[in-house]
């Protein structure tokens, strides 16, 4: 599936929904399947900086797809992660680069974040994206 199939997906899931306390509900168990980050990767340098709470995100590159692994300490970010990590992993680095994340928008996550959350969740797009840089230069 490409990034805008996976957003598409997620912006329909979360369409179901009538209230917000469904949506962080659904968030939640999304955070119970992330794949769990191998726990030698949970060190200071794979630390999302801006997050309140604690965010682990490791990026390995498997053939010419980046895949992400993440954890973290607290529920709600674990599912906020376990979003993006779905949409992003297993694509090409320029892809990833290229990808807009307006599906956020049309979910209404930032709006329903507390401001150190959706500064959190800026974070982690920034750093997915930081990755992929590093390694499009590696393929190139």
């Amino acid at each position: 599936m490409t990034i805008q199939e996976k957003q598409q997906e997620v912006i329909d899931e979360f369409s179901m929904f009538d209230d917000w306390m469904q949506r962080y509900e659904y968030m939640i168990e999304l955070g119970k399947s992330l794949p769990l980050i191998d726990e030698k990767y949970k060190i200071d340098e794979n630390l999302i900086k801006g997050c309140q709470s604690k965010v682990w995100v490791h990026a390995e590159l498997e053939g010419d797809r980046l895949v992400f692994t993440a954890d973290s300490d607290a529920i709600i970010t674990k599912g906020i992660v376990a979003i993006l990590i779905r949409v992003f992993s297993d694509q090409h680095p320029a892809e990833i680069i290229e990808a807009d994340t307006q599906f956020i928008d049309e979910i209404g996550l930032k709006e329903h974040l507390s401001p150190t959350r959706a500064n959190g969740l800026v974070s982690m797009i920034k750093q997915l994206k930081m990755y992929a840089v590093a390694y499009q230069t590696q393929l190139n």
